[in-house]
């Protein structure tokens, strides 16, 4: 099925209807990508729950005694209509092997039944031409008799561009000008020099000859437990066109997988995601059996960061977040083990740190930015052309730039985050900060059922309490002072307060944090009003 929901007619897909969380089994072609040679190559991947793997074509040997596993030799007899029933393409002034482009149904390359589109031009009668140019091998067989016995060797790295599509038709060549070029067939179906104009017998394999059939054979197998796909050029932000390649756990990479259709892409793109996600999910189920029901996984997952510094504005770098427990993790690989819950880069408190999208990707290809925070104005350098991204504010007005593969994982991250903070939020209960207000030493408390609470930190005598609903705004410098306005709930005036923190952001952070919370619990819809990315990541 792809994207737009219609079935996708180059693939097989199937999709259990048993599994909550949908699991693709699919089979298609692909091209592989040699960023060396910038040639691709043909592919067949093969999708299931935990793995994807790589087939490449190759000639095997089904029956009979296999002399040679590399070569085989071939005589054909060249037919006075159809001559010898195949066309070539490439050259050594190419850079590429002569290979075999067409094949022509019941004609004597096809009646030999050892002769594949794809295999390289080794010999022709005795004759090496593995460094002839295109010309030079054209003109060999067309001139070597009514017999002519070629030696090949099917190539499962030859590049797509020497091989037309599976059924692509076959239209004779005109060669009358006696020129041909090495990236178009050269149509050896015809006559050719002929020294007999008597009808020959059409080739025809032996009994006890080899048989060959060109088969797809498995040479790569990517895990996808914790893999993680990109489909940016490394070391750059330069999106790649209808590809993406995919990194297993281990550091298998499946190469840059190419499709032809932005749709094929999408579709492979959403499957690998579906089964990836699926996996992790599973993972998480297993870590949480090993911790307390306080400080269970709420959702993990791979992302990239954008690096900080004037160096390299614009350049990501993969990071593994988890939100667990009360706190929030970044990772540089992810954790595996229960120790490795301690290795984290960075470790924050959940209920001092504030989710924001920043910039979705619509279907009508239009920017949309979001600032979704209150209180504070962080200034962001938008210049990237990287969809779905998220920032993480933390203390000390620092904050983290994400970007995710696809708008359902931004969607996804959302959620999480709020249904993490929300919990963290209601299992703590409050929050109480050290603050000053004109050389007085005071504390400020955040309380889930109370509100705000500021009291002496010698006397502990309590200076003034509000409730979230009398909280009507606030302005900070920010820095270090904020002031907050509350209304009176009898004489409805609005009564300043002003304060001033070592972490300011923190603060802020879980006021929004604890106000936000409160109103979920009274308003169990309000969570969904206010998934900016999941609303329109969905309805486009």
């Amino acid at each position: 099925m792809n994207v737009a929901g219609k079935p996708a007619p180059s693939a097989q897909l199937e999709r259990p209807d048993s599994l909550l969380v949908p699991t693709w089994t699919k089979t298609g072609i692909a091209l592989l990508y040699d960023e060396i040679t910038e040639n691709t190559y043909e592919i067949r991947l093969k999708l299931t729950k935990e793995v994807l793997t790589l087939q490449k074509q190759d000639v095997i040997c089904v029956s009979g005694s296999d002399h040679s596993a590399n070569h085989r030799t071939v005589k054909l007899r060249r037919q006075p209509v159809g001559g010898l029933g195949l066309s070539i393409k490439g050259g050594a002034e190419h850079k590429v092997p002569v290979v075999i482009s067409k094949i022509f149904k019941d004609q004597a390359a096809d009646q030999s039944g050892m002769l594949f589109i794809g295999d390289a031009v080794m010999q022709v009668n005795g004759i090496n031409v593995e460094n002839a140019t295109h010309e030079e091998v054209v003109h060999l067989l067309r001139n070597a008799g009514d017999e002519v016995t070629i030696t090949v060797q099917y190539l499962r790295e030859v590049p797509s561009f020497l091989k037309l599509p599976l059924g692509s038709p076959g239209p004779s060549s005109d060669h009358s000008s006696g020129a041909s070029s090495p990236l178009f067939d050269s149509g050896l179906h015809l006559n050719g020099n002929s020294t007999n104009t008597a009808p020959s017998s059409p080739s025809s394999p032996i009994a006890n000859e080899p048989k060959y059939e060109k088969r797809w054979l498995d040479t790569l197998s990517v895990p996808l437990s914790m893999a993680r796909i990109s489909r940016y050029k490394a070391g750059t932000n330069k999106l790649r066109s209808n590809a993406f390649e995919v990194l297993a756990l281990d550091g298998v990479s499946s190469g840059i997988l190419q499709y032809c259709t932005a749709q094929e892409s999408a579709d492979w793109l959403r499957a690998l995601s579906t089964n990836i996600n699926d996996l992790t999910l599973q993972n998480i189920k297993m870590a949480n059996k090993c911790c307390s029901p306080s400080d269970q996984v709420i959702h993990m997952g791979w992302v990239n960061e954008r690096l900080q510094g004037a160096d390299s504005p614009q350049l990501y770098k993969f990071k593994f977040l988890a939100l667990k427990g009360s706190s929030f993790y970044i990772f540089s690989t992810p954790p595996v083990s229960t120790l490795d819950w301690v290795r984290a880069e960075k470790i924050y408190n959940l209920c001092e740190v504030l989710f924001k999208v920043h910039k979705l990707w619509l279907n009508d290809d239009c920017w949309l930015q979001a600032n979704l925070y209150l209180g504070i104005h962080q200034d962001y350098e938008l210049e990237d052309q990287r969809p779905y991204c998220f920032s993480v504010v933390v203390g000390h007005s620092k904050s983290h730039y994400f970007n995710v593969e696809l708008g359902s994982d931004l969607g996804v991250w959302e959620k999480s985050f709020q249904r993490a903070i929300f919990l963290e939020v209601q299992k703590t209960g409050s929050k109480t900060y050290m603050c000053s207000w004109q050389g007085e030493s005071l504390c400020f408390t955040v309380d889930f059922a109370l509100g705000f609470t500021c009291f002496d930190n010698k006397t502990k005598n309590v200076l003034w309490r509000y409730k979230f609903s009398q909280l009507k705004g606030s302005s900070d410098d920010g820095k270090t002072r904020v002031k907050l306005l509350f209304q009176n709930t009898e004489t409805k005036q609005i009564e300043t307060k002003e304060l001033e923190f070592q972490d300011l952001t923190a603060v802020l952070n879980c006021i929004h944090s604890f106000i936000a919370a409160k109103v979920a619990s009274l308003d169990p819809l309000f969570i969904d009003s206010q998934s900016f990315a999941r609303k329109y990541t969905y309805s486009n």
